[in-house]
């Protein structure tokens, strides 16, 4: 692998996740991301509170995205052979605990919306 383009990085993905379960993903990312964008224009503003218990989730989201990858890879902890892997599971952890974040303020968000948290701030 001299070049690393699009294409390689895609075929990669593809093959450690499965083309249907990664193009399950990439949507189940482009739908959360549109309804995030949609609260944020319907509300104008950052609900605290709700921000706040989103916060709280990260935790759970970044264990989860390492044992996702974990799972679908058929590693383990054992398997890290360097600051690399150290380096991606790291970042693997940071994009699960902000997704999660993305995640539960968005929910939270259109089961209650901005208007009733209004009056109890």
């Amino acid at each position: 692998m001299k070049d690393m383009t699009f294409g390689t990085i895609l075929a990669v993905f593809e093959e450690i996740f499965g083309t249907g379960m990664f193009w399950s993903m990439v949507a189940a990312a482009l739908i959360v991301t549109l309804a995030y964008l949609y609260v944020l224009m319907r509300d104008h503003s950052i609900a605290w509170r709700k921000f706040l218990l989103a916060q709280l989730s990260m935790p759970v989201g970044a264990v989860l995205g390492v044992w996702f990858v974990l799972l679908m890879t058929n590693s383990s902890l054992n398997d890290l052979g360097g600051p690399v892997d150290i380096i991606v599971f790291l970042a693997i952890a940071a994009a699960g605990a902000i997704g999660m974040a993305i995640l539960v303020y968005t929910i939270q968000s259109l089961i209650r919306p901005a208007a009733k948290d209004r009056g109890a701030q």
